[in-house]
């Protein structure tokens, strides 16, 4: 990559494996922009808990997410994203967006825009990290490289609570619940890619999976 060439990679992966930080720091590594589609899906639920609308509204969901502009940075230094104006970067990471964002995320007009803003942004670069849960499987199915972190259930609850200073208890129940509702879902579910490499970031640090990853992408 390193400059040469267009060149798609993609981080799938579930709640805690990593792949946020991992996608950013790669992008940084490749001199390549960088895309959190997960950003994405959590500003649009925000935007329909700001228009007090309730998260399994799939009609009105689906309305919000074609109305509302939204932007997002693909720049891995200065991640930012806003909803007609508005920055929503701390915001969208709040337990109330956490909480909904699967219902939302699981609307299948909701992905149809989704994914068309996503792939539009993938097209506008010649190299791009893009991160979330069915990049490699219905974002970007010809990716140069599709990646599937994982980890043990434990280690990502650990890594979750400690980011929120949640309880861990608590922060693995969550997280079993996005993972049973985002794997289940009938629109583009959670789902290893066939040809995706697989990665178990368990007992890896951040630097290691990312050194990993830049041997992996093609020249």
């Amino acid at each position: 990559m390193n400059g040469q060439g267009r060149c798609v990679v993609a981080v799938d992966g579930p709640a805690g494996s990593g792949k946020s930080t991992v996608s950013r720091q790669l992008a940084v590594r490749l001199g390549a922009r960088y895309l959190d589609t997960g950003a994405m899906y959590r500003a649009v639920t925000w935007a329909v808990l700001a228009a007090a609308a309730d998260p399994s509204d799939a009609e009105t969901a689906a309305k919000i997410a074609a109305d509302v502009e939204l932007e997002i940075s693909t720049d891995p230094y200065r991640p930012a994203v806003s909803v007609d104006g508005v920055r929503v970067d701390a915001e969208i990471r709040g337990p109330d967006v956490t909480g909904a964002v699967s219902a939302v995320s699981a609307v299948p007009e909701v992905r149809r825009v989704l994914v068309a803003k996503q792939r539009e942004l993938i097209a506008a670069t010649d190299r791009i990290v893009v991160e979330g849960r069915d990049i490699g499987s219905v974002v970007a199915p010809d990716a140069d490289l599709k990646v599937f972190l994982t980890a043990s259930a434990a280690e990502r609850a650990r890594r979750r609570s400690a980011q929120s200073a949640a309880d861990v208890a608590a922060t693995a129940a969550d997280i079993d619940r996005r993972d049973a509702y985002d794997s289940s879902r009938p629109v583009s579910p959670l789902l290893q890619a066939p040809d995706a490499v697989v990665l178990d970031t368990t007992e890896l640090g951040i630097d290691e999976v990312v050194a990993r990853l830049v041997r992996m992408v093609p020249a």
